[in-house]
């Protein structure tokens, strides 16, 4: 089994990176392999609804000069997902968004009934909001939400500051004994013939007519 962590985070080795690795090596104890998937600071083109991935039918986005199509990939391969961001202005940082938003569009089939939670890193505030708008990319995609004792997030402006966060590095220790636990009972159902439910299709329903 194993664990793709996002870097939704320009700075490679920053706060995030930091929360992220906290949750890497809690995983990996408990017997979980894991891959910290960094998006960089290269540009990442927003979504444009533009539906070519639809009519190429090949699980990837119609654009391939940035990192979105290799995310595709990876999370094919992968069990679960922990999306991670910093927080600017109270929300996510909008590379992180971009990607979301592309990877879950092109390639969504590549994510589904997979669990996934992300984590929010921020000097002081904005941290819920940031967590609530990355979380909606699982609840429209049949992911099940993976929860902690506490919201999962830290505080510090620069990765040395991360480590006295002492609740958070906690809460970050605890959602990944509760995702690697998580992926042993999806395991243990898929053994005894337990297999995800088809989803209906069809019915939209539009409000403005």
């Amino acid at each position: 089994m194993k664990v793709l962590l996002v870097n939704g985070s320009s700075n490679m080795a920053g706060s995030t990176f930091t929360a992220l690795s906290e949750v890497a090596g809690t995983l990996q104890k408990e017997g979980i392999e894991t891959e910290i998937f960094q998006l960089g600071s290269a540009a990442i083109r927003e979504c444009t609804a533009c539906g070519a991935c639809a009519l190429m039918q090949k699980n990837a986005c119609v654009f391939k000069d940035d990192c979105v199509n290799e995310l595709i990939e990876k999370a094919a391969g992968a069990d679960g997902f922990v999306f991670g961001t910093p927080v600017y202005y109270a929300h996510p940082s909008g590379r992180l968004l971009s990607a979301l938003d592309r990877a879950f569009y092109a390639g969504g089939s590549a994510f589904a009934h997979k669990p996934g939670f992300a984590v929010a890193v921020a000097r002081r505030a904005g941290t819920t909001a940031s967590l609530d708008a990355v979380t909606k990319h699982f609840t429209i995609n049949q992911m099940p939400v993976v929860s902690s004792t506490y919201w999962t997030m830290v505080h510090g402006a620069v990765a040395e500051d991360v480590p006295q966060d002492l609740e958070g590095l906690q809460t970050m220790r605890n959602a990944a004994r509760n995702m690697a636990w998580l992926l042993k009972c999806i395991e243990a159902g898929k053994n005894a013939g337990i297999l995800p439910p088809k989803a209906e299709r069809g019915a939209r329903t539009n409000f403005i007519r």
